[in-house]
């Protein structure tokens, strides 16, 4: 996500560049609705660039970004953890998958950790330490002061 984010905005800055070096007539040069447009859209990726995870003893929360996007997690409707890994066509950022039936939250490679909740309802969560995730997940859990 933060490669597909540096691409855009150099592509952005590059077409800036290039209205601004026109020659002067009425519809040439930099508009500054575009413009717009081009730093909110930058913005928006950039917000899902990376992605905190927070374990504390009432909840899991996940962070995206510059906090545009959070979920939380409460302990006491967590049913189970465990770490998987997601298919490559499952992609990144949020997704809602049909088959399996689950929310994905991930925004780089494919380790994940997926919360089951007690009703059913499957997560999973993107992590470049998903053992670590797990396992202080499973200590909240069990009512590990240490978590």
């Amino acid at each position: 996500m933060l490669l597909a984010t540096c691409v855009v905005f150099l592509v952005f800055v590059s077409m800036y560049v290039t209205a601004a070096a026109e020659v002067p007539s009425p519809d040439s040069g930099t508009n500054l609705l575009v413009t717009a447009i081009m730093f909110l859209l930058v913005g928006i990726l950039a917000s899902f660039s990376y992605l905190t995870t927070i374990v504390t003893q009432s909840y899991v929360r996940i962070v995206f970004g510059f906090g545009i996007f959070s979920k939380k997690f409460l302990v006491q409707d967590i049913a189970s953890v465990s770490v998987v890994k997601n298919s490559w066509w499952y992609g990144w950022g949020i997704r809602f998958c049909l088959r399996p039936r689950m929310w994905i939250f991930n925004v780089s490679g494919f380790d994940a950790v997926e919360i089951v909740m007690r009703d059913a309802r499957v997560f999973r969560i993107g992590t470049d330490k998903p053992k670590e995730l797990e396992m202080m997940i499973k200590r909240v859990l069990l009512g590990d002061s240490r978590a």
